[in-house]
């Protein structure tokens, strides 16, 4: 029998950052996998223009009453009721879709999967914590309580549910990517491109990127002449013109371009283009940048906070440090005396063997069926407390 899936996401569009990827390839794997897929989310500035992406399906984008930090869809209950979901699926918390899905969990009774993305991260708990407390009061507590499994991706992120205090089955299932076609990298004759490709915004390290860089150079001059940073990315709220002026306050702006968003074509000749990939981030829950640059066959330098030890395990990936001082050296070490273009072939198969949609997509299905039917728990759902 083929189960009914709504899929509820505070946004359809490029403005979901990593998930718009990550949603969006899940739900139409889901759909080719058997699965009737219906996707709810929020009217925003760009979901007209990015609908078509979601081909074949169809999202319900709904108009919102205008808030800036607490959007509210008056549609979306009416909505999902009539469809008559087996379950629902909803991907992000601290919004109010999350108080509509918990409606319909104790109008209805049938299962209710919770996505956080890595909100309850403590990096992420931290950002705005007084907002959040008082979110959770209101309704995002009783939420997380009664879902019938919440999804993590990685065993990071499974902790930081279980520190929250949450108790229900976790279903452990990562991210995936699309495997674009991509020739053996050679190394350039010019400047090499060190990228950074993601939502311009403090958790994710730029600001000390840059400040490393800077500091890199310095220590190292050669690097001036052998790599360039390039950092591409949306702008999430209003961080873009500081990011600007504390290059040029370091005297960077010769080796060191914000170039703005990028997406579809653009993205790919990005990724295409670059010699290696950075994400220092404060706090991840499974980045889709990091899953895409291995995909590009791209080696890695990023944090341990951003949840894939499986890249430090395999040599895909150098491990770096979101303290500037330590991370001028660990750029100067990766970019000047290590051999990368082994790391983006390791990075590729990697992605292959454990990142691929059909696999992931084969693995939410087997958790929704048990979440339906009942019986055994599937083998990456924890039932307790680890």
């Amino acid at each position: 029998m083929s189960l009914s899936l709504g899929i509820v996401t505070g946004s359809m569009s490029r403005n979901a950052g990593g998930l718009f990827n990550s949603v969006r390839q899940s739900a139409i794997h889901l759909a080719k996998a058997g699965a009737q897929v219906s996707v709810y989310a929020l009217e925003d500035e760009h979901s007209a223009a990015d609908l078509c992406e979601w081909k074949p399906l169809v999202p319900q984008v709904l108009p919102t009453l205008v808030s800036r930090h607490m959007p509210y869809a008056p549609d979306l209950d009416r909505q999902v009721a009539a469809a008559d979901h087996d379950f629902l699926h909803l991907h992000g918390i601290w919004q109010l879709t999350s108080r509509s899905v918990n409606c319909w969990k104790r109008r209805t009774g049938r299962p209710v999967m919770i996505s956080p993305r890595g909100m309850l991260d403590p990096w992420a708990l931290a950002n705005s914590a007084w907002k959040k407390k008082l979110v959770g009061a209101w309704f995002e507590n009783r939420n997380l309580r009664e879902a019938d499994c919440l999804h993590a991706l990685n065993a990071s992120e499974a902790a930081s549910m279980r520190r929250y205090g949450l108790t229900g089955p976790i279903a452990i299932i990562p991210n995936a990517t699309d495997i674009p076609g991509v020739a053996v990298r050679t190394i350039k004759t010019g400047r090499r491109t060190l990228l950074f490709l993601g939502r311009i915004h403090p958790k994710k390290g730029l600001k000390e990127l840059i400040s490393a860089w800077a500091r890199a150079r310095r220590a190292r001059p050669e690097l001036a002449e052998h790599w360039q940073l390039q950092i591409a990315g949306w702008d999430d709220g209003g961080h873009t013109d500081p990011l600007n002026s504390h290059i040029l306050a370091l005297g960077q702006n010769d080796s060191v371009e914000l170039t703005g968003p990028a997406f579809g074509s653009e993205k790919d000749t990005l990724l295409r283009s670059a010699d290696a990939f950075v994400l220092p981030s404060f706090s991840e829950g499974l980045p889709m940048s990091v899953l895409e640059a291995w995909a590009y066959r791209l080696p890695v330098l990023m944090t341990a906070e951003c949840n894939l030890p499986e890249g430090f395990k395999s040599g895909a990936a150098i491990k770096v440090s979101t303290d500037p001082d330590a991370l001028a050296g660990q750029l100067a070490k990766a970019l000047l005396d290590t051999d990368l273009p082994p790391l983006g072939e390791v990075g590729r198969s990697l992605v292959e063997e454990c990142f691929s949609w059909p696999s992931v997509a084969a693995r939410h299905l087997e958790v929704y069926r048990w979440m339906v039917e009942g019986g055994e728990p599937p083998a990456c759902v924890r039932l307790v407390r680890a």
